[in-house]
Formats: C-alpha cells, structure tokens, sequence
C-alpha cells in the first residue's frame, strides 16, 4: 500500500489535560428498523485524558492515563416515564456501587506509533467493567498513514484499514477476520441456517496532532436463510468529542515504563487488550425438572402436530444445554412410557457433552424392550445440526458391542453413515473417530453375505456419499439381486453429478440397456434418471430415446413421461433432448404414443425471493397394474444450495398371483413384499416393510384396517444456530435461532379384490416453530429482541388404481390442507430487579388449502375414476 501521511502516531502535548464527552449506544431491532423506535441504552461519561511519560530515546512511544467520570446510563430513545425502566433510579442504583468505583477507576495505555503497546489496569477488576474500558481505550488506537495490518484490540486479532485523508482518518476492521475466544455453532445445512453480515467503521477527526472527534459504529445482521423475514440487527455506536484542553500535571521523568507504572500505582498490572469472556448468572431460572413439568402438557404424544410442541420442544433444548448430567438423568427416571421419546428427542438434539453421557448411561442396547427409545435416539443422532466426533465414536462402539434388536443394529449403521457425511462435510474427515467408521462400514459391506447386511451397509453409504464407496456401489447395482440392485442404484443417485465418473455412466448405460444381464424395471429406471441427470451426451440420450417402444409397456409410458418432464420443467438436461428429438427417427409417432398408466411429474410448491421448493411424483406400475414404486420427493433450493427435505418410496413386488394376472418378463420368481422407505432432511431412514412373502401378503389382506403405518414420528432440531458476538464497545451480545420440526408421516397400501382396487396414502403432518433472540447483554440490564414464527400444515398423497381393465385407471391426488401461521416479534429492555419494558408486533394468517396440479392427463383420469366409483359404492372388504 502506498503511505501518504505520518509513519508516528497522534502526539500529546506536555502538562496538558483533555477532556472529552464519551457515549456508547446499543441498538437492536428488526433489520429494516429506524433506529428511533429500536430497544437498547446509552452510556455516557467524561473522559480525562494526559500524558504520563514520553520515551526519551523515542518520541513516538507515550504512556497516557485515561479516566472516565461522571457516568451515566440512559434510554437510548426517548421514553414516556411509565415506559423508562432507569426513572426515578441514580446511575449507582442502576451499575451498583463497587462497579461504579471499578469503571471510574483510570486505566494506562503505551501508545508506540498509534497502536496499543500494553494495556494497563487493576487486576480483579470485573470483567463486564474492564471490557467496558477497553472499548473506550481501543478507539484511542490509529495510525496517521493509509494501509492495511492486523491490530489487536477489544474485537481480537482483525485485519484492519486505514485512509487517511489531511485531518480526517477512517478505520475499517473486517469483523470477520477477527480471531477471538468464542462460543457458537452453525447448522449443518445451509438453507436451515442463519446469514450474516458484519460491518465495522470509525471516523476520526484530528487538530493539532491529537483526537478532535472518533466515531465509531458497527452493525450485525442476522437473517434466516430460509425465512428472510425472520432476522434481526444489532447497531452499536461509540462517540468521543474534545470541549476543553486544560493545564494539567507535569511529566514522570524515567526511563523505563517499569518505573513509571510503579511510580503511579503498584497495582497496576499489563491486561490482555482483547475482551475476555463474562456470563452474566442467571439469578431466578427454574431447574431444569421445573421446566419440564411447564411443558410437558404439549409434549403428548397426540399433540405433536401442533406448533405448541415444536416450541416446547425447543424452550426444552436451551435448558438441556446449561443442566448437568444428572439433572438429565433426574427428568428422564421420573418419566411415564409415553412422554419418553419426547424426552429422548430433546436431549439427544441438546447435542452437550452432558447430554449424550445421560442417553448413553440411560439406554441399555442389549435390551430389546426399550427399542422404541434406542430408535428415537439414534435418530435425532441423524438429524443433529452440529455432531461432535464423540457422538460418532459412542455409536461405533455401541455397534461393534451386543445390540438386542436387529432393527435397532441396521438404524445404528445407518445413523453412523448420516453422522459420517456432516462431518466430512465440515472438514472432519481425518478425524480418527470417521476414520474408523468408514473403514469399518466398507470393510463389513464386502464381507457381508447375507442379503439383510448387505442392505444395511448399503443404506449407511446412502446417508454417507463417500467418494471412494462408488465402486463398490457400482458392482451391486450391476450384478446385485432385485432389492440391493435398486438401493445401490438409489445410493449413487444422491452422489452430486461431480462425483458421477465415466465409469457410473457405462455401467448405468449397461443396466438401462441391460447388455450384461436382465434387471428389474426399478433399476432400470433409475439407471436412466443418473444418466439424463448428470449432463448427458448426445448419443446417451438418443440411445434413450430409441429404446421406448421396445420396453415393457408400462416402463415405456414411464420413460416417456420423464422425458417430458424434463422438458416441462427445464431441466438441465432438456436442451440435449430438443436436439435430440429433431433427429425424425427418434421422434416418431409409434414411440412417442404408448399406452399406459406409469408417470412422472415435477412442479413447483412456492417459489421465493428468499427459496424456492418442488415436488415431484413419479409411479411406476407392473403390466397387471399393480404398484412398483411411487416415489415423492420435496426439494428446497436457493441459489447456492439445495435441500432434500423429504422423500417418500412405496416400492412393491411379486402382487400379480393376488389378482391371477402374468408376472412382466424377468419378474416372474419375485418374492411377494411391500414397503416403504423415507429420507428426512437428507437423512435416509430404516425402511419399513408392510409385508413380506405370500402368507404374510394373505394374512395383511384379509385382517387390513386400511390404518397407515408410521414411518417417522417426532420432534427433529432444523435450525440450530448461537454466536456469541463481542461489541467493540464492551457489552458481549449473543444471536441464538432455533427451529423446531414436530412431525408425523405415515403410510399405507390396501386392496380391494372385490372392486379391483389398490390404494397407497402418505401422510405427512408437520408443525414448524422457529425462534431467533438477539440480546446484548451488560451486567446491569439485558436489551434485546425476540421474534418468532410457527405454522401448521398437512400434505396427503393418495393414488387410486383400478385394475379391472387395461390401460387401467390411475388417479393421483396432492393436497395441502389449509395451514395457520402466526409471526411475533418483541423488543425488550430489562433490569435484573425484573423491570421490564417490552414493544410487540405481530400477524396471523391462514394460507389456504391447496390441491397441487399434475399432469392433464392425470386429472383426466381422476374424473373416471371417481365417476366410476359412485356407481359402486361400498366399503373395502
């Protein structure tokens, strides 16, 4: 950087006393808030400032005494008196006598050209006092020529700037370079996680050498990625003007600062510039067991489709984060069956050292009657925000040791691969910990002999996406049987397309193609969504092409409505595909008009400034009619990343005996099973089987309730976010935001033989709360803001087949039911006597019900059956 200006530092001339007028202000409020109306408080005061002692061999290297008098503290807006929470209260009532005393006590500074040498002041000094002073002292650091360094001062080590412009000097530090001591986490992913923006600006003035006037001001911006709406800001200023210079006392004659801070005051000792960590103790807060017993009303098990448990569940989580173990351990004994899995979600999300010691001493995994604990637990292990390396390592441990129930086995691999992928993806790879897990999933997949293991390492890939697991998916979706063939291929369809090399896409050209072997239709059309998925060639897609019309019938009907869909919905492969289809012998009348019921459709649910989100259904049927697969997925983008929030697989096979009908080729020997498979926030859960093999078929059909089975119930932590935010002017603040999911999926399939009928329901019910609280926190009163959101909603997933004719009757349904949703927020500004002063606005609002539109085709349908059904009306069975 070119210099311009003074390579010293501001002067102080001799015998001479500065006095200043200091303020610093604290604002917070909704981001886009004048700062007239927002929360927060001033404190004001006098300042002295004189020189001690200058280096006789450097004038450049002073010692100044700097002491704050007077002090005040005061609404940082005008308030009505029944709105003041100081009126009628002196300053010393407010801090309190032996803070008052600590903040008027004066500190030393070595200036050495501008910037702080050493810091002086007492040492058992409270740290809120002492981070107070040195805000006001690090303003009094600046250099007079422009340029860039790394500076140490009450914000940490940051990268900071100057311009320097005659008598004016502008300082700008990069808050986030600054390395400092402190707390906080982020969420894993970062649609569910917050934004930030931080900005640090100070304006000097300068008249003879020294300080006229510094202003000082930096903000913080905290904004939901998903919910842009749901944010906050914080806005502190500092300001220090020059109203006299006055005689003062005459210099110390030395020559070392030793001598000199002796001279003034043994007890004087050298203290860190940077702020030190303070918490101020929280003096009326109930236990932990207390809490609970406020919330756990909401908790029911019947109630968790409602906001009212996501919000309990979260108030939960923050008094989980500061008990101990036994405290846990206390709420949990005492617990009856029900509340339980409430209970397990909550602390397992609590995600504290603590909190994982009280589950592990808790459950007992070589007990088979406490499955439905173990589940919940491992679980919300898979969804956790920030998952700690410890937490990996116990479950590792607990896999390798006796586990009673085989359900509870596969999950805690599963689980494992989840945990495994979060942290490599923050750069925890190396850890020894994921180190092992991998090595021990991968070496146990290729030993495994059994189908059931098979599958279950296969799903732990599934959540783990290693780049170095592709070939081994490769060789089973290739040469594996009917059911480990599909999840391999399922597996590599969640690999980013980055990851997809030449060799995925041949050996997914010889499956589609089947050049090696005949596989089943679900592998097939898997095989084909990876190739157009992953930026296909000319030939790739041709080659396609030529193939519908050659296919079983139904796969024909699918391929080709996946291919309109691609065109429908612009996807990225879509241009390769117009090419392709001018080419007249692909696009033919005869390939392009089969018949059938298979379908694939993609649309949008909302599309936002903020995010946008889709859905999109696909069902393939067997030739007879009956159900393959449905698959419905719901994906969350914004421009940088995607979400896969949730999908729901019904996969069934070998039904055809139920209704006398022929098998489709190569699928004659399958085994009769039905079942269901769901990923959450791109977390892949166990499966669920509905039936398995002939008589179990039988048995199912002829006791069906019709009732769907769950698949996931619970309370899952999405947003989980704390930084712990040092202000230059002394007060720490903290921005916390969590968002809670209660949520409710089930699912079902059910037959009528007399009406021809088959039927498949997928109920997802979920609750959202989210919570953001921005506080800044001085010992002697709390300022800050709270705003919160919640909503309610339902989306039902039904398709009706009728099998009594071909091409039979297919009618899908989507329909959200209609949602509440109600936003807060609450400004506040508190005493620790409890006077409080609190400014609230809010809205509510019903979104109304929606049935989401597919194809023409499919509505086209719906009117059929429908139509047909009130001519024979009657029950199932």
């Amino acid at each position: 950087a070119s210099q311009t200006g003074h390579t010293t530092g501001p002067s102080l001339n001799n015998d001479k006393l500065y006095k200043f007028a200091y303020s610093a202000e604290v604002y917070v409020d909704w981001v886009k808030a004048s700062l007239q109306k927002s929360a927060g408080y001033r404190i004001s005061s006098g300042v002295d400032v004189n020189l001690l002692w200058r280096n006789p061999e450097n004038d450049d290297d002073q010692l100044i005494k700097i002491t704050m008098k007077d002090v005040q503290v005061e609404n940082v807006n005008e308030r009505p008196a029944a709105k003041n929470i100081f009126k009628g209260k002196s300053t010393e009532k407010i801090i309190g006598k032996e803070y008052l005393e600590a903040l008027q006590r004066p500190i030393v500074l070595e200036l050495v050209r501008g910037k702080v040498k050493t810091f002086y002041s007492y040492q058992n000094e409270p740290g809120f006092t002492q981070n107070i002073k040195r805000g006001l002292a690090s303003l009094f650091q600046l250099q007079l020529h422009s340029g860039s360094s790394r500076e140490v001062d009450i914000s940490g080590k940051c990268n900071t700037t100057y311009h320097v412009r005659q008598d004016q000097v502008t300082k700008i530090k990069d808050l986030d370079s600054c390395e400092i001591a402190k707390k906080g986490f982020t969420s894993h992913n970062r649609i569910l996680d917050v934004g930030t923006k931080a900005t640090s600006a100070t304006v000097y003035v300068l008249e003879d050498s020294f300080i006229k006037s510094i202003k000082a001001e930096e903000n913080f911006v905290f904004l939901l990625n998903y919910r842009r709406k749901t944010g906050a800001k914080i806005v502190s200023k500092q300001r220090l003007e020059l109203k006299s210079v006055q005689a003062g006392l005459g210099l110390i004659a030395a020559k070392q600062v030793a001598s000199v801070i002796k001279t003034l005051d043994p007890n004087y000792v050298a203290v860190p510039l940077e702020a030190e960590p303070v918490k101020s103790e929280c003096k009326k807060c109930p236990s932990l067991s207390e809490h609970w017993q406020s919330i756990r009303e909401h908790m029911h098990p019947d109630k968790l489709s409602k906001a009212e448990a996501a919000k309990s569940f979260l108030s939960f989580i923050q008094n989980i984060r500061k008990a101990t173990k036994e405290e846990i351990l206390k709420v949990i004994r005492n617990e009856k069956k029900e509340f339980l899995p409430q209970v397990v979600d909550a602390v397992t999300s609590a995600q504290t050292p603590e909190s994982l010691e009280a589950m592990l001493e808790f459950l007992d995994f070589k007990d088979a009657s406490t499955s439905i604990l173990q589940e919940r637990f491992l679980y919300a292990c898979g969804f956790a925000s920030h998952p700690s390396e410890a937490l990996l390592k116990s479950l590792t441990e607990k896999f390798k040791g006796d586990v009673a129930n085989e359900e509870i086995r596969e999950t805690l691999v599963i689980v494992m691969g989840a945990l495994i992928r979060k942290l490599c993806d923050r750069g925890g790879c190396k850890l020894p910990a994921v180190v092992e897990a991998k090595r021990l999933i991968l070496n146990r997949l290729e030993k495994a002999k059994k189908d059931d293991n098979v599958q279950m390492y296969l799903l732990a890939l599934k959540n783990a996406l290693l780049p170095e697991a592709i070939p081994m998916l490769l060789k089973y979706a290739e040469s594996g049987e009917g059911p480990i063939s599909s999840l391999a291929a399922t597996a590599l369809q969640r690999y980013d397309p980055s990851f997809l090399t030449k060799e995925v896409k041949e050996t997914m050209n010889r499956i589609y193609h089947q050049t090696r072997k005949v596989h089943e239709k679900t592998v097939r059309t898997t095989a084909a969504a990876i190739i157009l998925n992953s930026n296909p060639s000319y030939m790739e897609v041709k080659n396609i092409l030529l193939s519908i019309g050659e296919l079983p019938m139904e796969m024909n009907k699918y391929m080709l409505s996946m291919i309109r869909d691609i065109l429908h919905f612009e996807m990225p492969a879509s241009k390769t595909v117009r090419k392709v289809l001018k080419d007249m012998r692909t696009h033919n009348y005869d390939r392009f008009s089969k018949m059938g019921s298979s379908s694939a459709y993609t649309g949008y649910i909302t599309r936002g400034p903020d995010v946008s989100s889709t859905y999109s259904l696909d069902i393939l049927y067997s030739g007879s009619g009956i159900l393959r697969r449905s698959n419905v997925n719901i994906h969350v983008f914004d421009r940088n990343s995607e979400l896969h929030a949730i999908q729901v697989v019904i996969e069934a096979q070998g039904l055809e005996s139920i209704i006398a009908a022929t098998p489709d080729e190569g699928e004659e020997n399958l085994d009769s099973f039905a079942g269901m498979s769901a990923i959450l926030f791109d977390f892949q859960l166990r499966p669920v089987t509905f039936f398995q093999g002939y008589g179990d078929l039988m048995s199912k059909m002829l006791s069906a309730t019709g009732d769907p089975m769950n698949v996931v119930k619970g309370l899952v932590l999405l947003t989980d976010y704390l930084q712990e935010i040092q202000l230059q002017s002394g007060p720490t603040a903290s921005a916390e935001f969590l968002g809670g999911l209660a949520i409710d999926i089930s699912g079902g399939m059910e037959f009528s033989l007399w009406y021809r009928e088959s039927k498949t329901n997928v109920k997802n019910r979920v609750a959202i709360f989210i919570a953001g609280n921005i506080e800044v926190d001085s010992f002697f009163m709390k300022t800050g803001m709270e705003t919160t959101f919640e909503a309610e909603t339902a989306l039902d997933f039904i398709s009706t087949v009728q099998f009594s004719q071909y091409p039979f009757l297919v009618c899908m349904q989507m329909d959200r039911v209609e949602s509440p949703f109600r936003a807060h927020m609450t400004k506040y500004e508190s005493l620790p006597s409890g006077r409080r002063y609190t400014a609230r606005r809010g809205k509510a609002a019903t979104l109304a019900g929606n049935e989401y539109p597919l194809h023409q085709e499919n509505s086209n349908m719906c009117k059929k059956v429908f139509g047909a059904k009130s001519d024979s009306a009657g029950s199932w069975f």
